[in-house]
């Protein structure tokens, strides 16, 4: 098959598209006829070797797919209502960027009515994590103030919607007019341009100095300060990544006052098990807004796997910061 590969640690260039043999499944897995990959800020840390494979796993970066199951256990296929021919999206730990992947059955989800591969390959890795984070860690409910950070990644345009969609009240931070206006577009209630005004004090400007409940956030280093003092009481910050360091200064004495939550995570090396239940709640809860159009993917670009250059070219847009949602490769036929 042909897959996308990290020849060397270092700049876009480095992946190549090369011939590997087609993956193998195993009991509990399916093997998957890809359609579409999604491209996730993870994989840039992968290419740059700071985000190492989990034991087991395929070097072959890539977390999400789209397409078609080709095999699988017909016994296990059926306890999950899929079987061999269904189009599916899943959630994977490696080995996305190719035209065969094998994938955790029990983190396969059923193409939503109305989507298209490469839709849905845009997907898993971001509602998964939305959901484990904002919903499961971060106890968000109906009603209240959410911020979150970069409303205009793929984390961001997910979170917007999820959010809103579950009745929140939403803030958006982003780096230009424009991209602010697409958060607004997307349900956001308030955006922020954090290159031109103090994210802080606009949002305590906003809520009328309370402050807001639940927080994602992907930058941590100064910004955490700063997250701390606009959380409103029994407030949640959850940290996704480090873009802007790991180290903060914090006031513990807001912590204590304000009885604040301060969590994070990482989805990436938990086991099978824990995102099985975020399937499970994603199928029960969101598959039926995609389906309806409540909450829609956001597709940037999409490159052709066929051209050797497709996996660079997709990194190079991923580290520019220019997109507004979500970027994919498209894999088509026998290439």
């Amino acid at each position: 098959m042909k897959a996308i590969e990290i020849s060397e640690f270092g700049a876009p260039d480095v992946l190549r598209l090369v011939e590997r043999d087609k993956p193998v499944p195993v009991k509990g897995e399916v093997l998957v006829r890809v359609h579409a990959s999604g491209v996730n800020r993870p994989d840039v840390l992968q290419r740059k070797g700071h985000y190492p494979v989990p034991a087991g796993v395929s070097d072959i970066p890539g977390l999400e797919i789209a397409g078609v199951i080709e095999a699988g256990d017909p016994h296990d296929l059926a306890q999950h209502g899929l079987r061999v021919g269904d189009r599916i999206c899943a959630l994977v730990a490696g080995g996305g960027y190719a035209q065969w992947c094998v994938a955790p059955l029990a983190q396969c989800l059923p193409l939503p009515n109305g989507l298209s591969f490469d839709q849905a390959a845009s997907l898993p890795e971001t509602f998964f994590t939305v959901w484990s984070n904002v919903f499961d860690r971060g106890h968000f409910k109906p009603k209240e103030w959410f911020l979150v950070q970069g409303g205009t990644s793929g984390i961001g345009v997910t979170a917007i919607q999820m959010v809103k969609a579950m009745g929140g009240k939403v803030i958006a931070t982003a780096g230009s007019q424009s991209k602010c206006d697409a958060c607004l577009a997307l349900g956001a209630d308030h955006a922020i341009n954090y290159k031109t005004q103090d994210f802080a004090q606009e949002v305590l400007s906003i809520t009328q100095g309370r402050g807001v409940d639940v927080i994602l956030d992907m930058v941590a280093g100064d910004y955490v300060a700063k997250e701390i003092e606009i959380l409103a009481e029994d407030g949640r910050l959850v940290l996704i990544a480090v873009q802007g360091g790991v180290k903060s200064q914090v006031n513990a004495g807001l912590i204590l006052r304000k009885r604040l939550t301060l969590t994070g995570s990482t989805l990436r090396p938990r086991d099978v098990s824990f995102k099985a239940q975020i399937a499970q709640k994603l199928h029960q809860h969101i598959w039926p807004l995609l389906e309806n159009a409540v909450i829609k993917p956001v597709l940037f670009k999409t490159f052709d796997a066929a051209d050797p250059h497709a996996g660079a070219q997709a990194h190079t847009l991923m580290e520019s910061n220019e997109h507004i949602g979500k970027i994919v490769i498209h894999w088509q036929g026998e290439m």
